[in-house]
């Protein structure tokens, strides 16, 4: 596994923020797999259970908070990361609502703190800033939105994530910019922006896979709100290498990856919210939901999809799995950690690397002869 993405990872000292949440966790775990040297930088795990625990990484940690500069450069100063993954976030729609001041300053305060950090650390060679697709300005547009559409936000959440590229794109054209000033040294700054993720591991509150975990423990049953909502849907570990793949052109010094970046599904992941409960229902007895149509107390936008032809034609990017394979091994996930105590983290991990070199997705690929670089 050290050589996946042309060996980039092996033996580099990667930092990676909000480790321990859900996609945190699974990134790490990657990363620790690939022979990457990783420190986290987040809060103690957000639930009993959770999946950074049950993995036991074996990785230096530091507790604390986005919000403090201090605690977050000592750990910089310390550790001398040479690419930093930033995913430290508060990360609900209705947790902003509830509190706004707190979601602004972890997911704008937070990012200026830690791209600071950067500019402050030698060692740093690359950065990339994980925000949101909620960041665009929805306009319930039927086709998905691209990176060069206008960043926006309605509500407290999606208008965080609009400044966080705001200020990415503040700083790599003032301090990280491919084109170096006389006398600096060359820091590469990118933006990825994914749709909803989903995949064994996930408990956090007002989610709704992790809702639907809940009630089947519970046997009880669900009601879904706004079943129309329509959302991009991916396993966890799709974007997860997109992420990793603009991270290792960064590394190589290709200035042209310092940008922003979508990745999601394709269209057949592209799915109402009544849609996705009657796939965990069909593969998970004993879940049942109701659908309750209500008038919404908060906005949530109706429709909201991305374009990632921009990943696919530069990067060389593409989905392994559909959106079948995908509901499959997040139920199973479920199953066997509820059913037999079992976590098959490791084995989604090797089935979906599996499945991208059968596919021939180009970044699981190229260490392989004769595989180019995509153009």
């Amino acid at each position: 596994m050290k050589a996946l993405f042309g060996g980039a990872y092996n033996g580099v000292r990667v930092l990676i923020t909000g480790h321990s949440g859900f996609k945190g966790s699974w990134l790490t775990y990657w990363l620790e797999r690939m022979g990457a040297k990783v420190a986290g930088y987040g809060l103690e795990p957000p639930t009993d259970p959770n999946h950074a625990s049950l993995l036991q990484l074996d990785v230096e940690t530091v507790v604390g908070d986005i919000r403090d500069g201090t605690a977050l450069q000592r750990l910089f100063t310390t550790f001398e990361p040479e690419i930093v993954f930033h995913l430290a976030a508060q990360a609900t729609v209705r947790t902003a609502y509830e509190k706004p001041v707190e979601t602004f300053e972890v997911n704008v305060l937070g990012t200026l703190n830690l791209f600071e950090a950067c500019r402050a650390t030698p060692s740093v060679r690359a950065v990339v800033n994980v925000t949101s697709d909620k960041c665009y300005e929805n306009r319930e547009w039927d086709w998905g939105y691209r990176e060069s559409d206008a960043i926006g936000g309605h509500d407290p959440y999606s208008a965080s994530k609009g400044c966080s590229e705001l200020l990415t794109a503040s700083y790599r054209a003032s301090y990280f910019t491919p084109k170096v000033a006389l006398g600096e040294r060359s820091v590469l700054l990118a933006s990825c922006r994914a749709g909803n993720v989903i995949g064994g591991g996930d408990w956090a509150p007002d989610r709704l896979l992790p809702d639907f975990v809940r009630a089947v423990v519970a046997s009880a049953s669900v009601e879904i709100r706004s079943p129309a909502a329509t959302r991009p849907w991916q396993h966890v570990l799709e974007p997860l290498s997109g992420y990793l793949l603009v991270g290792e052109r960064l590394l190589a010094g290709d200035g042209k990856a310092a940008t922003a970046w979508n990745f999601g599904p394709d269209a057949g992941g592209t799915m109402t919210v009544a849609d996705v409960a009657s796939a965990v229902s069909r593969r998970w007895p004993g879940f049942s939901f109701t659908i309750k149509e209500e008038n919404a107390t908060v906005h949530e936008a109706g429709m909201l999809s991305l374009d990632c032809s921009k990943a696919r034609r530069h990067l060389g990017w593409q989905s392994v799995w559909d959106s079948d394979e995908t509901f499959n091994r997040t139920v199973n996930w479920y199953r066997q950690f509820y059913q037999r105590g079992e976590l098959v983290t490791g084995a989604d991990l090797e089935a979906f690397i599996t499945a991208g070199r059968q596919s021939s997705a180009w970044w699981l690929c190229h260490d392989c002869d004769n595989t180019a670089l995509p153009e």
